[in-house]
C-alpha cells in the first residue's frame, strides 16, 4: 500500500507553510478550552466555540484566495503519511514502536506504511508545525487503516484496542488543531464513536487486572468523542436539517446516561433534551430512547427488554447491554421478594419475561446468590423469599437478548 502520493498540490503546501509560520504567535488561554476532545487538543478552539460572526469571518477568509494567511487562526497540515517523518525517526531511535509499527518485528525500525502518529498530551501551539499535522484525506486513510486492525487475531484484543485508542485520539487532535468541521469530519467522528462502543463490548470478554481501567478510559473517551461530534453537528446546523446518522448518534448520549450513578460524566438529561431541535425530538431514534428512559425509571423490566429487542439499532443495543443486565437482576430480585414462599416461580415463565434462554436464567439466578430446584413435574423453578440475594458483580456473564438477532452484525 503506497501512502506517499496523496495528490496534494504544491500551492496548498506553500500556503500551509505560510500559515504555520504565524500560528505560534496566537495565544490560547485556559478559558477557551472546551474539554470535548480531551488532552492537548483542548487547547485549540473548535469552530463551535467561536461566536457566529467570527465563524463566518473565518470561513470567508479561508475561501478568499487573496486573503493574507497571517490573518488565519488555525493551521493547515501538510504531512502526507500516517506519521510525521520527524516523529517516526525519533521513536525508532528511542525504541518507542508499537508491535503494529515494527518492520519485520524490529523494535528500532518502522516504515511509512506501519507507523501511526501518537497522541501527545503536552503539545502546545508553539510546537506545532504544518509538516507534523495530517490533512483530512490522510486522517481518513489513517482511520481506515486503524479500524482494519480490529480483525487482527495475532495479538490479544486489549493490545489492539490500546493501540487504536491512542492513535484515534491523535486523529481527533489533528482535526481540532486544524479547526476542521464539515460532513467528512462528522463521518470520522461517527466511526470513532463506533470503535469505542464496539470495543467496550469486546473488552467484556477480556481478562486481566488492567481491563477494568481500560474499560473506564474507553467510556470516558466515548463520552468526550460524542460531545465533540455534537459540537460539529451544531456548528454546521441548517434550519430543520438532520444529518443522516445524527438522530441515532444523539440517542447514544441518553443510553450512556440512563443510570446517573454509572460514573459517566455529562450534563443532566433534562438539560440535554432542551438543546435538541424539534426535528430531532420527533425522530424515531430519540422517541425510542425517551420511551426506554421512562421504562427504566419505572422499573418496567419486561417492556424495557421487549422494546430494546424490537426497536434498538446495533449501536444502541451495545450501549444498552449494562442496563439490560441491571434490569434482569432487578427482575430476579422482584420475583424473589414478592412471590409466595410456598409457590416457586417457574424459570420458563421468567425466561420469557427476561427474553433469555431458560438455562441462562438459571445461571443468572445463581449469580444473584439464589438457588433453583426442580418441582414434582420436572420443571426448574425459583423458590421465593430467599435471603441470599445479591447484585451480580460488574464482571458477570453477558446473556443474549432473544429477538436482537435481527440487527447483530460484524463491526
Amino acid at each position: 500500500m503506497n501512502r506517499r502520493n496523496r495528490g496534494f498540490s504544491s500551492s496548498s503546501s506553500a500556503a500551509a507553510s505560510r500559515v504555520s509560520n504565524t500560528y505560534g504567535n496566537r495565544q490560547t488561554s485556559n478559558n477557551q478550552r472546551i474539554g470535548s476532545s480531551g488532552g492537548a487538543s483542548d487547547s485549540y478552539r473548535r469552530r463551535s466555540d467561536v461566536p457566529p460572526h467570527k465563524r463566518n469571518y473565518d470561513k470567508e477568509e479561508s475561501e478568499n484566495k487573496d486573503t493574507d494567511p497571517a490573518d488565519a487562526s488555525f493551521i493547515v497540515g501538510t504531512c502526507s503519511s500516517m506519521c510525521p517523518e520527524r516523529e517516526r525517526l525519533t521513536r525508532e531511535r528511542l525504541r518507542d514502536l508499537s508491535v503494529f509499527e515494527r518492520l519485520y518485528g524490529n523494535t528500532t525500525k518502522s516504515s511509512t506504511d506501519l507507523a501511526v502518529k501518537k497522541f501527545c498530551r503536552t503539545l502546545s501551539a508553539a510546537d506545532v508545525q504544518a509538516s507534523d499535522v495530517r490533512p483530512l484525506p490522510v486522517l481518513e486513510e489513517t482511520l481506515r487503516y486503524l479500524l482494519g486492525l480490529l480483525d487482527s487475531t495475532e495479538h490479544p484484543f486489549e493490545v489492539v484496542h490500546d493501540f487504536i485508542f491512542d492513535r484515534t485520539r491523535s486523529i481527533r487532535q489533528d482535526l481540532s488543531i486544524q479547526n476542521l468541521a464539515n460532513e467528512r469530519v462528522i463521518s470520522l467522528y461517527e466511526e470513532m464513536v463506533k470503535f469505542h462502543i464496539i470495543s467496550n463490548q469486546r473488552l467484556q470478554s477480556c481478562s486481566g487486572t488492567s481491563i477494568s481501567s481500560m474499560h473506564h478510559l474507553n467510556m470516558e473517551q466515548l463520552a468526550k468523542t460524542l460531545t465533540s461530534l455534537y459540537n460539529i453537528y451544531d456548528a454546521n446546523r441548517k434550519p430543520d436539517y438532520i444529518y443522516e446518522n445524527e438522530a441515532e448518534f444523539r440517542s447514544l448520549y441518553v443510553l450512556l446516561h440512563l443510570n446517573p450513578s454509572s460514573g459517566v460524566m455529562g450534563e443532566p438529561l433534562s438539560l440535554w433534551f432542551r438543546k435538541l431541535t424539534l426535528a430531532l425530538i420527533k425522530s424515531k431514534e430519540i422517541c425510542f430512547v425517551r420511551n426506554l428512559l421512562r421504562l427504566y425509571r419505572m422499573g418496567n423490566y419486561k417492556n424495557f427488554l421487549s422494546t430494546t429487542a424490537s426497536e434498538a439499532t446495533h449501536l444502541q443495543y451495545c450501549i444498552s447491554e449494562p442496563h439490560i443486565r441491571e434490569m434482569r437482576s432487578f427482575a430476579v430480585q422482584c420475583i424473589n421478594n414478592v412471590c409466595y414462599k410456598l409457590q416457586p416461580y417457574p424459570l420458563l415463565r421468567l425466561s420469557q419475561n427476561l427474553m433469555m434462554k431458560e438455562l441462562d436464567v438459571e445461571s443468572l439466578c445463581h449469580e444473584c446468590g439464589l438457588e433453583t430446584c426442580t418441582d414434582s413435574d420436572g420443571f426448574t423453578v425459583l423458590p421465593a423469599k430467599q435471603s441470599t440475594f445479591r447484585n451480580p458483580e460488574d464482571k458477570f456473564k453477558v446473556y443474549d437478548l432473544i429477538g436482537i438477532e435481527r440487527i447483530m452484525r460484524k463491526f
